[in-house]
């Protein structure tokens, strides 16, 4: 049994940044990965960043050069940083993490990020 909490999501100007945080209860069975998904107005959810617990990143294209996914394992917490945000990055933003040896899948309830003027 793991929850994860996400925070730090908002409103911000197209131009500005977040930081997303992701909290685990407790420590995911590894080896592992956290990521960060979004799911759009009307559209399907999609996969944002993902880490696993040695360090290895994969990014969609879409967010590559923009945003940086990092992992603190001794705080179990994952993080979003989000630079130069653009409109189309609005969406509801879910924290993942997957053991490698267990077929379940961890969500968190999401965090709204919106980029408007």
């Amino acid at each position: 049994q793991v929850q994860l909490v996400e925070s730090g999501g908002g409103l911000v100007q197209p131009g500005g940044s977040l930081r997303l945080s992701c909290a685990a209860s407790r420590s995911i069975s590894s080896p592992n990965a956290m990521g960060w998904y979004r799911q759009a107005p009307g559209k399907e959810r999609e996969l944002v960043a993902v880490i696993t617990n040695n360090g290895s990143t994969n990014y969609a294209d879409s967010v590559k050069g923009r945003f940086t996914i990092s992992r603190d394992n001794a705080k179990n917490t994952v993080y979003l940083q989000m630079n130069s945000l653009k409109p189309e990055d609005t969406a509801v933003y879910y924290c993942n993490a997957r053991p490698h040896y267990y077929a379940i899948s961890y969500w968190g309830k999401g965090t709204l990020v919106t980029v408007s003027s």
